[in-house]
């Protein structure tokens, strides 16, 4: 048996979350997403040096998020 689809989360709630993320958690969000879609780019063999740059960069931004403390339960 297969596990049920997630539900979609409204764009509103999506943004409230987003907002509440530190300038910096945002902007290593943003780096991680621009390299993955760097990488998506890279599929020829011409395009081999890019594409190892966008993972570094993946790697990278990956890195330093991992840093970040989650938040863990909800309110209280």
């Amino acid at each position: 048996m297969s596990a049920p689809a997630p539900a979609p989360i409204p764009d509103a709630v999506a943004d409230f979350k987003v907002r509440q993320w530190t300038p910096v958690r945002r902007e290593l969000e943003l780096a991680a997403a621009n390299a993955e879609r760097s990488y998506r780019l890279c599929r020829s063999e011409y395009t081999r040096e890019a594409r190892e740059y966008a993972i570094a960069d993946m790697a990278r931004a990956n890195k330093h998020l991992a840093t970040i403390p989650q938040r863990t339960g909800g309110a209280q």
